[in-house]
């Protein structure tokens, strides 16, 4: 962690040296630690910052400043990194040892040395064949060596190129790791392809770079990316088309152009098939053609899967019924059979309801019920949380969706598709509110037109992260019968957990618990954000291991509307690592963040080598910083990561609402507070409340309460499938 409080310089300054040791490399983007060797100075100095390729032995030209980090002591970060190719022997041999050119370890590197001196990289780059005079040394390898040391003089080429137009070397190296050697021509011709493909660049920042390559502000290239970026820049909110009036607003605010040029942009990019048009209910839309795609795809494979009879024939549900009730010994209500009968009778169904309703046992009785005609089903969910979860209350496999369409992880595409599709005679996916149109459109290209759908999911929830609201959409064209379950079972009426939930998704205030008596839902009331604060580190660290007999480590979320404030996820993570873990054996910062052996981390994307997903929770055991590794904890399972994988972790004491979304947890703690207010909607406190197995707690302010569950903040999302499904 930098302390900034403690420069030794804060001028910007020029450093140069000889790299003594890389102490560190990222090959993905260039992050380094180097010891150089500085002339004047008795030790080599640490300096931080990207370079594409770096070697011992090498010369290094950086700017930037002298700062005191407090764990590593003095550091020369730079924001630019230059490298020159040795001259004398000593480092060319160094360098030619390094392990960066491909057929050269020490021993040889000390022989091509021999022979030709300090001019050896020379001879590599202009003579390679002579390097057949080194004993030991063929053509083959000659040759391997020289296409090596072209392909990394290419990468030097292409940063110097970069930083000539006064382009950082971070950014530099994320372009060329992305579009190669011909990177420079690359974005000469279109600039703005980096908003869409370089991480990290976005919109702004190929602005800039374009600018930079003398693109003109009024240019109609820029105008097109900026409607482009506006129309995507709202998929990210969710929708998949954007009122027209809309898109010529951002843009016109985005680009700092009139709206005449917008507009006259916007004909051009419907003209060349870039946007598509469409009214509904009187008004104009716009959406990129990508997800007009995908929802498209959606609607018309639905309505093809809805065709026909379903694969197990007609059913005789009465004495399907009798079957199951009579090898569970439990009886199914009235209307969970006719929620059966309905589901039974159609190829493409939706279930839906909220908790305590009995969906796991509606599941339970469809599946005993087709089982009967020896069928292939097929269960998954959109996270491993939720699919592990689905397969313990069906008793069976379950998948995530991306497992099931087996994702190739190299490329992020599904083997399974229109032309290989599922071996399944029904699908049933769980959880089914989160799935998004992208993910959604690869999933029923997948189903063979013969198999039956089965759509799980609780509508009321929060929609999915991504774009799209398909779930809702689906419901809401009526084109797929609708099993909607909604009377709370006896069991379920004894936890106020379920009552709380309903009551919120009906608006209504939660119920407080008997005066005195232990209860799994409480809401603490807050004067401020820094009371509620000081309310949830007491509630986590004390209230609940106490009177419950909770972990608050392994048991207890904290589970928040927002990243930023001070009961955002980020300072929550900050504080309850301070209460909970007050003094690691080991941290380290990487991408700004920190970690510490001991703290509570989840994955927050899909790894199917390591066979950890997206919202897994572990503790960190170990940090080897010697051997480039960090060891987590999954559930007693070990599992190593090499730090430029850190990105794929994030400290988890506090996390998102919308991260939570498909999990659930013995106990969840909740703020809310009118520092939330553009997230206050009903929707995502319902979706929190229903998070908490045994334990439910709210640490809220009045109005902020009655401003989630209100009911007017409930944000609307543009999205073209419903009426795609009814046309």
């Amino acid at each position: 962690m930098i302390d900034d409080s403690q420069p030794s310089e804060r001028l910007f300054e020029r450093l140069q040296g000889t790299v003594e040791r890389v102490t560190f490399h990222n090959e993905e983007n260039g992050f380094s630690v180097l010891k150089v060797r500085v002339r004047g100075r008795k030790d080599p100095v640490a300096v931080v910052g990207h370079v594409p390729t770096v070697a011992t032995g090498e010369k290094i030209d950086a700017e930037g400043q002298w700062m005191t980090d407090k764990v590593h002591g003095l550091q020369f970060r730079a924001d630019r990194i230059e490298t020159h190719e040795p001259t004398g022997k000593d480092a060319v041999i160094r360098f030619l040892g390094s392990g960066l050119i491909s057929g050269v370890g020490p021993a040889m590197a000390e022989r091509i040395v021999q022979v030709f001196g300090a001019k050896a990289l020379d001879v590599i780059e202009n003579e390679p064949m002579r390097l057949v005079t080194v004993p030991g040394l063929g053509k083959q390898t000659a040759a391997r060596i020289a296409e090596s040391y072209r392909e990394r003089k290419a990468v030097k080429d292409v940063m110097i190129a970069f930083q000539d137009k006064g382009i950082g070397t971070a950014r530099a190296v994320a372009i060329w790791k992305v579009l190669g050697p011909e990177a420079v021509k690359l974005v000469e011709e279109d600039p703005y392809r980096l908003a869409r493909e370089v991480r990290g660049i976005g919109f702004a920042g190929a602005d800039e770079i374009a600018e930079k390559f003398g693109i003109d502000r009024a240019a109609p290239e820029r105008v097109r990316a900026g409607i482009a970026h506006a129309i995507e820049s709202a998929a990210d909110d969710g929708h998949t088309a954007v009122p027209r009036a809309d898109v010529i607003e951002r843009a016109e605010r985005l680009l700092g152009v009139d709206a005449d040029a917008v507009a006259a942009e916007i004909e051009g990019a419907i003209a060349q098939g870039e946007v598509e048009t469409f009214d509904i209910d009187g008004t104009a839309y716009l959406a990129v053609r990508r997800l007009a795609r995908f929802e498209r795809s959606v609607a018309n494979r639905l309505k093809a899967l809805a065709e026909g009879r379903p694969p197990w024939g007609r059913i005789d549900v009465d004495a399907a019924v009798t079957r199951f009730e009579a090898r569970k010994g439990m009886q199914l209500s009235p209307s969970q059979r006719e929620a059966l009968a309905l589901v039974a009778g159609a190829k493409v169904s939706v279930i839906t309801g909220g908790p305590g309703v009995g969906k796991t046992t509606l599941l339970e009785a469809l599946l005993a019920t087709i089982s009967a005609a020896k069928l292939t089903v097929a269960l998954a969910a959109p996270t491993g949380r939720a699919a592990r979860r689905m397969a313990d209350q069906a008793g069976r496999e379950a998948k995530t969706i991306h497992r099931l369409l087996e994702i190739d992880p190299t490329t992020g595409g599904f083997k399974r598709s229109a032309s290989e599709p599922l071996e399944a005679d029904a699908v049933v996916i769980d959880e089914a509110s989160m799935v998004d149109v992208p993910l959604m459109s690869a999933l029923v290209e997948a189903i063979p037109l013969n198999a039956a759908l089965i759509l799980i999911g609780d509508v009321d929830q929060l929609p999915s992260v991504g774009p799209g609201q398909v779930l809702a959409d689906v419901i809401a064209s009526g084109l797929v019968p609708v099993a909607r379950l909604t009377e709370i079972f006896r069991q379920a009426e004894e936890s106020r957990i379920i009552i709380n939930a309903h009551r919120i998704n009906r608006g209504e205030w939660p119920e407080p618990p008997p005066s005195g008596e232990l209860a799994d839902f409480y809401v603490i009331e807050a004067r401020g954000a820094d009371d509620a604060l000081a309310k949830i580190l007491e509630v986590v660290g004390n209230r609940i291991p106490r009177r419950f007999g909770l972990d608050p480590m392994r048991d207890v979320q904290v589970i928040t509307p927002m990243q930023k404030g001070i009961c955002g996820a980020r300072n929550l993570n900050d504080r309850l690592a301070e209460l909970l873990n007050g003094a690691p054996l080991d941290r380290i910062e990487r991408f700004g963040q920190t970690y510490a052996t001991g703290d509570k981390v989840m994955q927050i994307e899909n790894d199917y080598d390591r066979d950890v997903f997206n919202g897994d929770l572990g503790i960190l055991k170990r940090i080897r910083q010697q051997e480039d590794e960090i060891v987590v904890s999954f559930d007693g399972r070990d599992v190593k990561y090499g730090l430029e994988d850190l990105e794929a972790l994030t400290r988890a004491y506090a996390i998102t609402i919308h991260k939570s979304q498909g999990s659930e947890y013995p106990a969840v703690v909740i703020p809310l507070l009118r520092d939330h207010a553009i997230m206050l909607a009903r929707n995502l406190l319902y979706t929190a409340a229903t998070r908490g197995r045994q334990l439910v707690v709210l640490v809220a302010e009045p109005r902020a309460l009655e401003m989630a569950l209100s009911g007017d903040r409930i944000r609307r999302r543009f999205t073209r499938l419903k009426s795609m499904l009814t046309g």
